[in-house]
């Protein structure tokens, strides 16, 4: 054994071939922390002092490579300013240039997932071969930052410029045909060949069939395009990529720009460009609320993995209600491996909830996602039924009929008596009590709710409800089913609305408030779009449904009279009674039309200024500044609450439900990371300007208290 650490292990494996193996102990996967960097150095270093070297393969002892750089030391890493952080990468950078340097052939072999600095280590040795279901890529964009240790450079002398514009630019994962094609690995074999085949290539550079120089001098020379064809690729990328990437997230572009200037250097003058790039976005906001986000994110899956842990798998599902939110619980979870029965009580809802379904798997085909074998097994996974005849072996039930207390209570308590004593119930209610529906069930300590979002197929966030009498147990397996399914479970404690349309509906609260004082909802639209929302809330309430909004609404005030009440007719009431229900019937704040993709095209309608033009007294200009504070108080000071009542459990939680719910901005951090870095006196203090407009505009007793003392609330929670 050459070398041997927590984190590496290097041995001869034939006269002058080395393996360099990553297994970093005690934990599931390998990442490149401090330990693993420190090792790497030294193993390289000894590597490079062995006489007689023949070669090198690089492999891993786990089911994935390396899943990139240790995201939890960003922080430290980027407290100390922009010159100590350009020090630092540039220290690393000297052992990916050391592996690059190696007295010898280098091969790496890409058994599972190579992601960030994983992934720049094998762009550092001479040649890749990849496992044909492992995956690759730059993902750094997604945190705000580039790559750091080399992609920017090596990448693009690799693959090309426009080609590295996809990869790095987007932050794609890329599967192992494209990486093939692009050129970014030099082999795909089937997982159970890839060290053979890895070592198989290294003997034939080593044998002189492959020139291992002329592939590093190619990455370590400047990329060979003349003026005008590097004018013509990063011009024309510019206008993509920063149209795409919008103002509130600098990394794209400043990814090209890096590109552009050192793709006319040689390796150690570009690795100095790339390293500017990287500490010039290090230090900024968007990198902080990101990377913020992504340990948050981690912090919910460990929430939701001791949930888990205590829960038996789910091996049959039921969803009672086909149509269209049906057929999307039952592709989800089919799609995902676990069997499930669709139960209506016609032919024409089995039918839609097959449909539905069944366009889901064809659109799924048509990408090239699966195949037509893969798309017949998911659909015999789903077995639609007119009765409950095979409802004995069911261990969770989706209930997911129409959102009226009466029919649901009626539908549970009937489906709770053909289902074993220790199956599941769930209700998919977006506002209806659990506790209130647990009352007609004999077992409500197996009863919960399981809120998912429409469209299920895409929309991540499933909210799992606690009535007061569930048990742990029933908790635990709807966490777990939900995991399976692939979406992100968060618990939270009912009340009306749950969390996610609880403080939604405050947003629509300030919105309508807005209206009556007579803002234009086009403005407000707008400005609420620029505020970096993925749609304005007039349009949302399109999406949303104005007749669900307009239902919701009035539980909400029923719910919380004290805020959520209102006098008089609002702008949704009005948008109710003129039936204009939103993408639904084609007619709500807006009018719409299939493109030709078949989805809804949002256009003005003239018609609606003049129909809800009298619920304001007079038409007034607002600032985008007004418009925001008054769409924003609203909605930060409810989730506070959610908090403070124990509906969430944690500042982390509630984050990362409207990240996934409502698509609370990413760059912004979370709800909790923008009343964070404003300060808690400095809301308040805004809240001031608008104490007239009532109970939604004032904030907690604790809030005040927090003003003062100046705490945050990201600083002491559970997370940390």
């Amino acid at each position: 054994m050459l070398f041997e650490g927590q984190a590496i292990r290097v041995q001869e494996i034939e006269t002058g071939i080395y393996e360099l193996v990553f297994d970093l102990q005690g934990e599931p996967v390998n990442k490149f922390n401090q330990v693993t960097l420190a090792e790497l150095k030294e193993s390289v270093s000894q590597l490079s002092a062995v006489d007689g070297i023949k070669g090198v393969l690089f492999s891993s002892a786990k089911d994935c490579f390396i899943v990139g750089a240790d995201i939890t030391e960003f922080s430290s890493l980027f407290a100390d300013g922009e010159e100590a952080l350009i020090a630092k990468l540039l220290e690393q950078h000297a052992i990916f240039s050391a592996v690059e340097d190696l007295p010898c052939p280098t091969v790496t072999a890409i058994n599972g997932v190579a992601f960030g600095g994983g992934f720049e280590l094998c762009l550092a040795t001479d040649f890749r071969v990849m496992a044909e279901k492992a995956k690759v890529g730059l993902p750094e964009v997604k945190l705000g930052i580039n790559p750091g240790w080399g992609g920017i450079v090596r990448l693009p002398r690799l693959i090309g410029i426009d080609n590295a514009h996809d990869w790095i630019c987007t932050g794609a994962e890329k599967r192992a045909p494209a990486a093939l094609k692009d050129g970014a690995v030099d082999a795909v074999v089937s997982q159970d060949k890839v060290r053979d085949a890895g070592l198989d290539l290294l003997h034939k550079c080593i044998a002189g069939k492959f020139d291992f120089q002329a592939r590093r001098d190619e990455k370590q020379s400047p990329v060979k395009l003349n003026q005008i064809e590097q004018m013509m690729a990063f011009e024309t990328a510019k206008g993509l990529i920063g149209a795409k990437a919008g103002p509130h997230y600098p990394a794209p572009m400043q990814a090209v720009k890096t590109i552009q200037k050192s793709c006319g250097m040689s390796r150690d003058k570009a690795i100095e460009a790339e390293v500017r790039g990287v500490a010039k976005l290090a230090g900024g906001p968007v990198v902080k609320a990101l990377v913020g986000l992504f340990l948050k994110d981690q912090y919910v899956k460990k929430v939701s993995k001791g949930y888990e842990a205590q829960a038996a798998k789910v091996k049959q599902a039921a969803v009672l209600g086909a149509g269209i939110m049906g057929g999307g619980v039952a592709y989800q979870s089919a799609s995902k491996g676990t069997p499930i029965l669709m139960k209506d009580i016609n032919e024409a809802a089995i039918q839609l909830g097959l449909d539905e379904a069944n366009k889901l798997l064809g659109g799924q085909l048509k990408r090239g996602r699966i195949d037509g074998a893969k798309m017949a097994a998911t659909i015999n996974m789903i077995r639609p039924t007119l009765s409950y005849g095979d409802f004995g072996s069911v261990d969770l039930v989706v209930e997911a009929v129409v959102e009226n207390q009466k029919v649901k209570e009626m539908v549970l308590a009937e489906a709770e008596q053909h289902i074993a004593d220790d199956a599941v119930l769930a209700s998919n209610t977006s506002t209806i009590s659990i506790n209130a529906l647990a009352k007609v069930l004999k077992r409500p300590e197996n009863f919960c709710g399981m809120h998912f979002f429409n469209p299920v197929h895409k929309m991540p966030l499933v909210e799992v409800i606690r009535g007061e009498k569930t048990s742990d147990e029933t908790i635990a397996r709807t966490v777990a089913y939900a995991s399976a399914m692939g979406k992100t479970p968060i618990v939270v404690n009912d009340c009306p609305g749950f969390l996610v349309n609880r403080v939604l509906f405050p947003y629509f609260g300030g919105f309508s408030g807005l209206m009556q004082d007579g803002a234009d909802f086009r403005q407000v639209d707008k400005v609420m779009e620029g505020f970096g929302w993925p749609m304005g809330p007039a349009y949302l309430l399109d999406v949303v449904g104005i007749d669900t909004a307009h239902h919701a609404d009035q539980v909400m005030a029923a719910g919380f009279p004290e805020r959520m009440s209102h006098e008089g007719e609002t702008v949704i009431d009005r948008m109710y009674s003129l039936e204009r229900y939103g993408q639904k019937n084609g007619k709500g704040f807006y009018r719409y039309e299939m493109d030709r993709r078949g989805r809804p095209k949002k256009l003005s309608d003239d018609e609606v200024g003049q129909q809800i033009g009298d619920i304001a007294a007079q038409t007034r200009e607002f600032s985008a500044e007004e418009i925001t504070e008054r769409m924003m108080i609203p909605l930060c000071i409810e989730t506070v609450r959610c908090l403070e009542e124990g509906i969430v459990a944690s500042a982390e939680e509630a984050d990362m439900a409207l990240i996934y719910g409502i698509g609370f901005p990413l760059f912004r951090g979370g709800l909790f990371h923008y009343l964070d870095e404003m300060g808690m006196a400095a809301f308040c203090a805004m809240t001031e300007k608008y104490a007239d407009l009532g109970p939604l505009y004032q904030p907690t007793e604790r809030m005040k208290e927090m003003a003062a003392t100046g705490a945050k609330y990201l600083n002491s929670s559970a997370a940390k």
